[in-house]
């Protein structure tokens, strides 16, 4: 998808007071994702599918025919970009990485405790010692460059 195509959905979201989150064309479909500071609304999503719409008949994109899907993140976002993570910091979320000195694929839940130079500190919860009666942690240093996947956990 074309920087500028991205730029145009960029300046339709925040004409509705939204946030392009994420943007991605996949099995014919496109999916815009806002965010706004309070809510997404079905109404933004409306407004922006109908000025998406407009400008894709206006604009060739080049990806043939393709099903236009508007949403929010959800509760349970996905985290693309390093002020993604900076912004959430605080958080439980999923993280599934690739470490650099062992290709096996690993899936670690935990507080995102720091987003500084690339490197995603995450704390994770390993329960109550028996003997001793006080939690224990681990802490996983995940450049950036080697998650394949992160996703906000849901804390109720």
């Amino acid at each position: 998808m074309s920087p500028e195509l991205v730029a145009e959905l960029e300046e339709i979201a925040q004409a509705e007071g939204c946030e392009l989150w994420h943007v991605e064309f996949k099995g014919g479909r496109l999916r815009v994702i806002l965010d706004h500071p309070e809510a997404v609304t079905l109404a933004h999503c409306e407004h922006v599918s109908k000025q998406v719409s407009n400008l894709l008949d206006v604009e060739d994109f080049g990806q043939g025919r393709y099903t236009l899907e508007v949403s929010s993140p959800g509760l349970d976002r996905q985290l693309y970009r390093p002020r993604d993570y900076e912004r959430f910091l605080g958080h439980l979320a999923r993280v599934t990485f690739r470490p650099p000195e062992d290709p096996t694929r690993k899936t670690v839940v935990g507080r995102m405790e720091r987003f500084e130079d690339g490197v995603l500190t995450l704390v994770e919860d390993r329960g109550v010692d028996k003997k001793t009666r006080r939690p224990q942690t681990a802490t996983h240093e995940i450049p950036l460059s080697t998650i394949e996947v992160a996703r906000l956990e849901i804390e109720l």
